[in-house]
């Protein structure tokens, strides 16, 4: 028979359950969806274009365990060269998430370069949050990282 007791012990273990196995997963080292890096922009180009361009599956990269797509043969062989360089800080996941701890996507338009490095945030008000605490939030998401990939 339940109790009261027992409904609300099962009803507060439930997250605990449910969470468990993600708790214990360990996340990939660049966020990249259906396995392509950054939503497929090149990364090169937040250097050379000032922002986001579309890459192409006609010149990629795989490393890290992500496929990086490129707008030009000349990018990706600027980023095969120096991939630390241009691929973005705490593996192109929120540099905003990052510096509270945690992991979360990010979209290709809330992007800053800050002191020669790319980074991404989850959207444009995270980017607006970030850039208002540098560069306390960097030296936070380093603290962090790579802790919270699990």
């Amino acid at each position: 028979m339940l109790t009261r007791r027992t409904t609300l012990g099962l009803f507060a273990a439930a997250p605990l359950i449910t969470l468990a196995p993600a708790a214990f997963a360990a996340e990939p080292p660049v966020y990249a969806e259906g396995g392509v890096a950054i939503d497929g922009s090149d990364a090169v180009a937040y250097f050379a274009e000032n922002g986001p361009v579309p890459g192409s599956a006609e010149f990629t990269h795989d490393w890290m365990g992500a496929r990086w797509q490129f707008a030009s043969a000349a990018n990706r062989d600027m980023f095969v060269a120096d991939p630390e360089r241009y691929a973005p800080a705490f593996g192109g996941y929120c540099a905003y998430a990052a510096s509270l701890g945690y992991l979360a996507p990010t979209v290709p338009e809330a992007w800053s370069v800050y002191e020669g490095r790319l980074y991404l945030n989850a959207s444009l008000r995270a980017r607006e949050l970030w850039l208002g605490g540098l560069p306390d939030v960097i030296a936070a998401g380093e603290a962090n990282w790579p802790g919270i990939l699990g």
